[in-house]
């Protein structure tokens, strides 16, 4: 039996209870895809904490833990400061506040680029201490043997080709991938290489819509679009994006709700009842006993 979290109202703490759900698996994502389609269109979310985990996971079908927790929770300019200490200290947070979505946590840049035996070690180590169902990785043709050596030593992975934001500096900033030939070329044949070597999925990040929807097309296992295409076998987006809790927000994010706005009003409200002294009132706080 999988565990969910509730919050106990005498402490204030997640304390694990049984959760009749079983947890979706790594196989069970990629048999969404039946002959190059996936009806039914997965629905993925970055996710950091333990209280953020336990509000998607009933709605999603899988919860990476990106390394854009580097920006969104630390405040760092980029994911290239991003350890593998944090990585695992986020990741066992995610698995303990969900029971239904498959976690899968990304590869911090530096962690297995010099060696699919490297790679192994840190995979390995985020599975062991997270409890997670995959990793994630940066990279297309070059990467491939590592995936290969991954998969077949029993860790699943999704690879992440296009825009790879651990290579900001080698691709020169954020744009959209593919707008030349080669690049077009390229991307194509990144994806037929990371499915070739094993990966369970890819995400397919900031390219033209054309070659989103080629390589969905092409590929026989789940294509998860981010600044793609509708026409992907899912999406992902960082929730806090998605939320709106930033004011600035890339192109390809639609943002559902403008919890910032809601925050800083819901603060406000607080901080003028503190200074009026109408907070705290006889309903928080503590009346001698007769």
């Amino acid at each position: 039996m999988s565990t969910t979290f509730t919050i106990d109202t005498s402490t204030s703490r997640a304390n694990p209870t049984p959760a009749p759900m079983k947890r979706l698996t790594v196989p069970a994502i990629q048999r969404r895809k039946i002959e190059g389609r996936t009806e039914q269109p997965l629905v993925m979310l970055t996710a950091y904490t333990v209280r953020m985990a336990q509000l998607l996971d009933p709605h999603c079908d899988i919860l990476l833990v990106g390394d854009s927790l580097g920006q969104v929770i630390y405040g760092l300019p980029s994911t290239l400061g991003v350890t593998l200490d944090m990585m695992c200290a986020h990741g066992a947070a995610v698995v303990r506040g969900s029971y239904h979505s498959v976690v899968v946590v990304d590869m911090p840049f530096g962690s297995y680029e010099a060696s699919p035996e490297q790679a192994f070690a840190s995979a390995s180590r985020l599975l062991a201490d997270t409890g997670c169902a995959a990793v994630k990785l940066e990279g297309g043709q070059a990467m491939a043997p590592t995936i290969r050596f991954l998969s077949e030593r029993g860790i699943p992975v999704m690879a992440h080709i296009g825009l790879t934001p651990q290579a900001v500096n080698a691709l020169g900033g954020y744009g959209a991938r593919g707008r030349s030939q080669q690049e077009h070329e390229k991307i194509l044949a990144d994806a037929k290489a990371v499915a070739d070597a094993g990966a369970f999925a890819m995400v397919l990040e900031g390219v033209l819509e054309p070659i989103a929807v080629a390589v969905t097309h092409s590929a026989d296992v789940p294509v998860i679009g981010i600044g793609a295409s509708a026409e992907c076998d899912g999406q992902v987006l960082v929730a806090e994006d998605m939320l709106g809790l930033f004011e600035r927000t890339p192109r390809f994010v639609k943002r559902f709700d403008d919890l910032a706005g809601r925050i800083s009003a819901a603060v406000g409200t607080y901080a003028d009842a503190v200074r009026s002294r109408r907070f705290p009132g006889p309903e928080q706080t503590y009346a001698p006993k007769d």
